[in-house]
């Protein structure tokens, strides 16, 4: 089986511009990312996806490949599509350009023991929350699964919420996915639902449709890079795992 990583590093963001050419000790945050997904030994390759010539020059000087796509893209999923109508795969592996902490033994997580490259399959990658504050945060979506791990909802706000009991851990979602082609086909043909609108999430353009999305608990250190200060999170975090 044939199983591609891709890196979607786009050049605009609104709450962060250009943020994958931001410095995380003294390199760009995107080569923290190919760095950790090259170390991926199933991957066969790894490609940094992007619209912009500055992203593609930075990405190609410390070696990485680089496939040109569309600057129309909503979505880094919708990304994945078009990059999966240019590279063939049997399996496409998204790592988000701002996860700089997630290390190769937990990027595989995402991946399943047994699969049928022509079936339909999303998996997702969540961790338990570390601190309280950022289960009220709405930047941090909170992930839902049934004990299968099909998620059953996303949200942004605080989910389950602890009328019951309170022996629960909030999980939240790490920026790595695989999906088959047949799941980037069917995202790319299927409309945005009202869910999908309201919380501006795209897994549920499956969850609305009744297609299963499997949530994996990576139980690892993630820091999404959004802001600023989170690159000073980023540095602390890389030098404690003694990356330089």
């Amino acid at each position: 089986m044939k199983i591609v990583g891709m890196i979607p590093a786009r050049g605009g963001s609104s709450r962060f511009p250009n943020k994958p050419v931001k410095e995380i000790l003294g390199k760009p945050m995107l080569y923290w990312v190919w760095k950790h997904a090259k170390e991926v030994d199933c991957f066969d390759e790894v490609y940094v996806a992007t619209d912009t010539a500055e992203i593609k020059a930075l990405a190609e000087s410390f070696g990485a490949k680089v496939v040109m796509t569309s600057s129309e893209h909503d979505t880094a999923t919708e990304r994945l599509y078009e990059f999966s109508t240019i590279i063939e795969a049997d399996l496409y592996v998204m790592v988000n350009g701002d996860e700089p902490t997630v290390m190769a033994e937990t990027i595989v997580k995402c991946i399943p023991a047994e699969l049928d490259p022509a079936a339909f399959y999303v998996s997702n990658l969540m961790t338990d929350f570390s601190d309280p504050v950022e289960v009220v945060d709405s930047t941090n979506l909170k992930i839902v699964t049934n004990e299968a791990g099909i998620c059953l909802f996303i949200s942004r706000s605080p989910i389950p919420y602890p009328k019951g009991e309170m022996d629960y851990a909030y999980q939240k979602f790490v920026g790595i996915g695989a999906f088959t082609k047949s799941a980037l086909d069917y995202y790319h043909t299927t409309p945005r639902g009202k869910l999908e609108r309201i919380e501006e999430n795209d897994s549920f353009r499956f969850i609305e449709n009744r297609k299963d999305i499997y949530y994996i608990n990576a139980h690892c250190h993630s820091i999404s890079v959004d802001t600023p200060k989170d690159i000073l999170k980023a540095e602390a975090y890389l030098k404690e795992q003694g990356e330089k």
